[in-house]
């Protein structure tokens, strides 16, 4: 059975790899998904901000709600 996860406990988490290598898997809509990689650089009450790689001048936010209803799907160091 899966872990009973919160929006604290996710936000808890995250936290705990800032500065750290991520690769997320953003649901983009209409059968979309948009795989990207970059740097979690800070945290916030309600959001976190990652820096893509690819670009170095674009930042992207999500809500740790989109983590928790799987809109995005967040993994540490690189794959």
């Amino acid at each position: 059975m899966e872990k009973v996860r919160t929006l604290a406990s996710i936000k808890n988490d995250i936290e705990r790899h800032i500065g750290e290598k991520v690769t997320l898997k953003a649901n983009g809509g209409r059968r979309k998904v948009y795989v990207n990689e970059g740097v979690l650089e800070s945290v916030y009450p309600s959001i976190f901000v990652i820096r893509l790689d690819n670009d170095t001048q674009r930042t992207v936010t999500y809500s740790y709600s989109d983590v928790l209803t799987k809109t995005v799907q967040i993994s540490f160091g690189s794959i």
